[in-house]
């Protein structure tokens, strides 16, 4: 029996396949984490750069844009790495912080997501308190509590799991350091209690989630009522990016933890996880250009020609 101090490494979930199978995966993840980089740092300089859109909606898109960068860049660059050596080594430390910055980056990002759906509910159902209600200190105290709300809840998960004495051996069946998976090495009655904390948080993520949906109501019983079909169009068009994020991230997290145990096996874990903490960093930054007018006219005064 020992903890995570004693173990030095841990071995994560190898991808399948041949050597050629496995250089195609790094070929794949780079083109993907190249991607999240260009898609996340355009939107973070775009807005950086235009003062018309320094307002509430672009200030938390551009913390979103951040945690992503943050929640890929935790994940792949090790993965990649183990593809290049042929190897499944990871260190004890780099696994608690491997942990520790995803889990941070998550949970920030559900809070972010909130804090967002807030604002579009203020913008779409008070538009005459929006400024009163969402200032330029108030948008900082709410990305403040965001980032430090996950702070505290990855601090608190990694902090109490790499403490459990370990029994089941060192192999992580994912394929970066999570604290579920690294929960099935510890004994059989000491995980108990980072188990409780997990239902907690749990709990925090479905109060999130039901905050988003009651907001959401009330935003498209509002659009319903706006008179012109280009009033609505142009409310649509600033929710839809959002609420498609949400589903993407909800969606994918849900099933992954929530799925049935009959098609648990280490394929489908490896694609699950991929569509978990992969695909929506990547794929975020397209959402929200593809409908957003504005971040597009910004980002072709920033590069002429890309749209």
């Amino acid at each position: 029996m020992a903890n995570s101090s004693s173990i030095p490494h841990f071995l994560l979930l190898p991808l399948p396949g041949t050597r050629q199978l496995q250089l195609l995966h790094f070929c794949l993840f780079l083109a993907i984490y190249l991607a999240a980089l260009l898609g996340n740092g355009l939107i973070i300089s775009t807005i950086a750069s235009d003062h018309h859109l320094h307002t509430p909606m672009y200030f938390f898109l551009l913390n979103l844009a951040l945690l992503d960068l943050g929640t890929i860049s935790t994940t792949l660059p090790k993965s990649m790495d183990n593809s290049l050596r042929n190897t499944r080594d990871i260190s004890s430390p780099s696994c608690i912080a491997q942990a520790f910055f995803f889990l941070f980056f998550l949970s920030s990002e559900v809070c972010l997501l909130t804090t967002m759906s807030y604002d579009r509910y203020v913008a779409i159902c008070r538009p005459l308190h929006y400024e009163t209600l969402l200032g330029s200190r108030v948008c900082v105290h709410l990305a403040a509590a965001a980032w430090t709300c996950g702070a505290l809840n990855a601090l608190l998960h990694t902090a109490n799991t790499f403490s459990l004495p370990l029994c089941q051996g060192n192999a992580v069946e994912q394929f970066f350091c999570e604290v579920p998976q690294i929960l099935k090495l510890s004994c059989s009655t000491a995980y108990l209690r980072e188990l409780g904390l997990l239902v907690v948080s749990s709990w925090l993520v479905f109060v999130c989630f039901v905050f988003i949906v009651v907001s959401y109501v009330q935003i498209f019983r509002a659009v319903l009522r706006i008179p012109s079909q280009q009033g609505r169009h142009k409310a649509f068009a600033t929710c839809l990016p959002h609420l498609a994020v949400v589903c993407l991230c909800f969606s994918t997290g849900i099933f992954a933890y929530m799925k049935p145990p009959s098609i648990s096996y280490p394929s489908c874990n490896l694609v699950l996880s991929i569509l978990y903490s992969v695909v929506p960093p990547a794929v975020n930054p397209l959402i929200y250009s593809l409908r957003n007018q504005e971040l597009k006219a910004a980002l072709s005064k920033l590069i002429p020609g890309l749209f």
